[in-house]
Formats: C-alpha cells, sequence, structure tokens
C-alpha cells in the first residue's frame, strides 16, 4: 500500500500540472508514459519512507503550467456501466453530472450537468497560468476513468471503471492490481478496501481492516485518513471460464448475464 501510494503522488503531481484540453495547452502525454521517464520517477519512490507532498516531473516539452486544486465532485452525481458482448465486444462507459442535481436546469426531462467545475479554480498560481483554467470553447479535465484492459495479443480482457471524482483514479488502479496482479476475482478486486493517495494524505476506507494499516503508514511518514466516500465499481473479466462480472457492494448496482 505504502508504494502504490507514493507512486499515485507522483502520477497526480504530473496531472495536476500537464493534463488539459490539448486543443489549448501543450500535452506531454508520450513523455508522461515513456518507460525511462516512469522508471525515473519510480526511482523516487523509498520504500520505507513516505516522499511528501510531490512536485511535478519533467516528462518533456510543455508549457510554463502550474499547479492548481482539483475541484471536488459533491453528491452522488456520477455513474458506470461495463459491457461485454457475446462476440466479445466491450464497452466501459462513466457518465456524470458533476454534482447532485448538475446546474440545476433541466431539458426534456434530463438534468443537464456542470461539468465547469472540473476546470481549476483559480486561473492563475504564482502569477502562471494553470492548465486546466476555464476558457470559452475548452474542455475541462476529467478524473472519469472508463477502462479497457487487452492481453498481448490485443484480444480485451477486462473492462472497468467507477464514479467518485477524482478518487476514481484510486478506484480503478487498486481494482486493477487486485485482479491482474494479485489474482483477485472481479468481484472481490471490487469489494477489496479502497485506499487513495491524490499528492497528499493517504486516504484508508473507513470501517474496513485497512484502519489496521494506520499506525504502521504514519509510522513511514504518511499522513493518514479515514474516507467514507462510496465508490461504485463496476467490472467484468474475460476467463477461460467465461465472464466474471461484479458490482461494488457500496452502492446500488448489479452484474448481470445472459
Amino acid at each position: 500500500m505504502h508504494l502504490i501510494a507514493e507512486a499515485s503522488r507522483l502520477a497526480f503531481a504530473d496531472r495536476n500540472t500537464y493534463i488539459a484540453d490539448p486543443d489549448f495547452v501543450p500535452v506531454p502525454s508520450g513523455g508522461l508514459l515513456d518507460p525511462a521517464y516512469l522508471q525515473l520517477r519510480a526511482s523516487e519512490i523509498d520504500p520505507a519512507m513516505a516522499g511528501g507532498t510531490r512536485f511535478p516531473g519533467m516528462p518533456g516539452p510543455s508549457a510554463d503550467l502550474r499547479l492548481a486544486p482539483d475541484a471536488q465532485e459533491k453528491g452522488l452525481s456520477t455513474t458506470h456501466l461495463s459491457v461485454i458482448d457475446g462476440d466479445g465486444n466491450g464497452v466501459s462507459m462513466t457518465s456524470s453530472i458533476e454534482n447532485a442535481f448538475g446546474s440545476r436546469l433541466m431539458s426534456g426531462g434530463f438534468l443537464l450537468n456542470n461539468q465547469l467545475t472540473d476546470f481549476s479554480f483559480r486561473p492563475e498560481v504564482g502569477g502562471a497560468p494553470v492548465a486546466n483554467r476555464a476558457e470559452a470553447g475548452k474542455r475541462p479535465r476529467s478524473s472519469m476513468s472508463p477502462t479497457l484492459v487487452f492481453d498481448g495479443s490485443g484480444k480485451l480482457v477486462m473492462a472497468v471503471g467507477s464514479p467518485g471524482g477524482s478518487r476514481i483514479i484510486g478506484y480503478v488502479a487498486k481494482t486493477l492490481i487486485a485482479a491482474l496482479d494479485w489474482n483477485m476475482g472481479m468481484d472481490a478486486a471490487i469489494d477489496a478496501p479502497n485506499f487513495v493517495n491524490r499528492n497528499g494524505a493517504t486516504d484508508l476506507e473507513a470501517g474496513t481492516e485497512l484502519e489496521a494499516l494506520k499506525p504502521a503508514l504514519e509510522a513511514m511518514g504518511h499522513e493518514v485518513r479515514l474516507m467514507s466516500r462510496a465508490s461504485g465499481l463496476h467490472g467484468i473479466r474475460v476467463t477461460e471460464r467465461g465472464l466474471e462480472g461484479g458490482a461494488d457492494k457500496r452502492r446500488e448496482g448489479v452484474a448481470i448475464g445472459d
């Protein structure tokens, strides 16, 4: 958990600085995914001690951008579904209106969303423009992470995603690691306790066995908080026995098939 939390700190430091609408700012996507850069960032992780708030790395040429805090999703306003059909086609779809009642406007019986709050609330930090600042015609950054996983031959092996605001990234990452690295079943991977670090405190899901790790993590330098916000993970895994689905017990939802 320490290693995953430390990797997440580094990832969020880069994300909060560089990720925005590429039509408005240069986003070094290739540099962020370059294996040599990822290895360099990984080398910054101390296996025995937390590194505190991290600064962004330098993945490649980019604008002079600055970090700004994420907007926070409030209420149960996001949903996710995963589908794999009999022919092996897959869909992973997350949808959000951003707040419990979106923009508080309705059209044709549907609430309109309020994704404006996915922009950074401050347009400048330290006198420099923030990459994800609000601008006319600009798409806001989103934490929604609908994910399709393929094997080396290009075959679909998993569809997964979740609601949860900026914690979505951690929820999905936990489930991928639990299923692919820890060999847990789809339902068990989804229901495994959540833990998230967004380049600050390490959040542990309250009321789970993770609470017992709080003293050990604090001894390693982590600021630990207990969180009660609900994920809503839905996932399907392709196995030799057929499709294996799971729906998060923390919220409404069910895994069904023909």
